[in-house]
Order: C-alpha cells, then sequence, then structure tokens
C-alpha cells in the first residue's frame, strides 16, 4: 500500500511544480510560497491537536529546512527551465540514499552502485546540454539556489524518517504548515524593498488555491507512507522522484522549452539509475 501512496505523491508533486511555475508569471517567490501555504495550513486546521513542548520544537526545525528548501527551490525554478530543474530535482533521492548509508553506516550493492554511476552521469549530461542554453552549473545563481534547495531537502527527508516514528502523519503535516506560514510571514515582512514600493505586491491568482490543494493531497499520502513500519524510505524517496516525469512533460509541452531531446535522454538515464536503486533496495 505504501508504495501506491507514494506513487500518488510522485504524480500529484508533479502537477504541483507546473502549478508553482505558472503562478510565478504573476507573483514573486515568496508571495506565490506564502499564500500557499497558507491556504494549505487553512486547509489541514481542522486536523491541528496538542502535543509535547518537544515535539513541537522539532517540527519546527523541520519547518525551517522546509522554507529554506522551498524558497531556494522556487527562486531557482523562476529563472531556470522548468525540464532542467526536473531533472536536478531527480538527483534527490540518490543524495537521500547515499546520506542514509553514510549516517545509519549501511553499504552499497552493485545494483546501487549502478544507479548512482547513472544517476552522477544524467547530472553531467544536463549540465552539458544546458551550457546551449547559456546556463552555466559552476556560477549560475539559479543552479547553486536548486543545489541548496535539494540538500535542504534531503535533510528534511531524513528527519521525516525520525520523528515520523512517533509522530503522527496529520500531526506532522498540520503543524509544519503552521509554522511554515510564520516563517515565510516573517520573511515577507522583513524583505527589503527594491524598486518601486509595489514591486512585492501580491496579484491574487487561482493557481495559489491549486498549488495547496496539490501539496496538501501529495504530502498526506508521503507521511502516510513514511509512517508505516515496513516502508523503505530510500524507495519512497525514488517513487516520489517520479515526479520529475510529470513536471518534464509538462515543460516540453507547455511552456516550449529548449535542448527537449538532450535532457530527455538525460532524465531516461537518471530514471534508469533510480531503477537500479530502487532494485537494490527493495
Amino acid at each position: 500500500m505504501w508504495i501506491w501512496m507514494a506513487i500518488g505523491s510522485a504524480v500529484l508533486l508533479g502537477l504541483y511544480d507546473v502549478a508553482k511555475k505558472m503562478a510565478l508569471r504573476r507573483n514573486d517567490v515568496l508571495n506565490v510560497l506564502l499564500y500557499a501555504t497558507a491556504f494549505t495550513a487553512l486547509f489541514l486546521s481542522p486536523f491541528l491537536s496538542g502535543g509535547p513542548v518537544s515535539w513541537h520544537l522539532m517540527l519546527v526545525l523541520k519547518a525551517v529546512l522546509v522554507t529554506a528548501s522551498w524558497i531556494s527551490g522556487l527562486a531557482a525554478l523562476k529563472t531556470l527551465p522548468l525540464t532542467t530543474v526536473s531533472t536536478i530535482k531527480a538527483f534527490r533521492p540518490v543524495l537521500v540514499l547515499l546520506f542514509s548509508i553514510i549516517i545509519f553506516s549501511e553499504t552499497l550493492n552493485a545494483a546501487q552502485w549502478t544507479g548512482c554511476t547513472l544517476a552522477a552521469l544524467s547530472m553531467f549530461m544536463l549540465s552539458k546540454a544546458s551550457r546551449q542554453e547559456g546556463i552555466d552549473w559552476s556560477t549560475d545563481r539559479g543552479v547553486l539556489l536548486m543545489a541548496v534547495s535539494v540538500l535542504t531537502g534531503v535533510a528534511s527527508a531524513l528527519y521525516d524518517k525520525h520523528i515520523l516514528s512517533f509522530m503522527e502523519p496529520l500531526f506532522v503535516q498540520s503543524w509544519c504548515n503552521v509554522y511554515i506560514t510564520a516563517l515565510l510571514a516573517i520573511t515577507v515582512v522583513l524583505r527589503p524593498l527594491r524598486g518601486k514600493e509595489n514591486a512585492h505586491a501580491f496579484k491574487w491568482d487561482w493557481w495559489i488555491p491549486v498549488i495547496a490543494a496539490l501539496i496538501t493531497v501529495a504530502d498526506f499520502l508521503y507521511f502516510s507512507a513514511v509512517h508505516r513500519a515496513d516502508a523503505l524510505l530510500s524507495v519512497i524517496s525514488m517513487l516520489r522522484r517520479g515526479s520529475v516525469i510529470v513536471t518534464f512533460a509538462c515543460g516540453a509541452v507547455l511552456f516550449n522549452e529548449h535542448n527537449i531531446r538532450r535532457k530527455t535522454i538525460s532524465l531516461f538515464v537518471m530514471m534508469t539509475g533510480m531503477v537500479f536503486i530502487i532494485c537494490g533496495s527493495i
């Protein structure tokens, strides 16, 4: 059952990335994140419940990791092609696996090593394809922001496995969104104004509640999957990153992006690597 939950989360997560890209056409990064997360917190408010102070402090840390990942990731999404972002994000579960091995002193088998090697190769291929669009991976701000997003996302995923071993999924999801909304609101209030005073003015966009609805259901399926005792975090992370297929396809069709053939080959190599890692992990 947890495998199907992870697959369902992946599909919704792919559509969620597309909705964010659409919303960024009318609003800046922080406004999109703040209002979408506020809607999500509102959707989940009926599930708010009490808990030990120590649990809430843990969730504040979780919220900091997620907020950092979302802000950096959405800032990158505003400047980079969706097809490039989706392929970079596909590398995240590989890092989850590698850090899990480092933290828990596990060892890679032949299939896992093959998968990691293919994943690294796909990143090299994507960097070559990106150069044709004027994107230098060593200096491009968007790529550096995506690196921050991926690393903080990996830390959040590893942390999820720990806190969900004793917290209920809806408790984690509902309170995390409250704390993330608070952090984003503080960030919006404190950010320096640039240019005209209305440069950061929020413009209503129906994509905002769509984003909130998609991430609410996607995260519920994800947290429910991780919460199950027999679930494997490495496999869930791999399956969830299958969202890049949905994101990549929409980026190619809806946004008419370039170098699709070369990026498709890179994504195929990445997904092949993920299959090897899944096979080596179950």
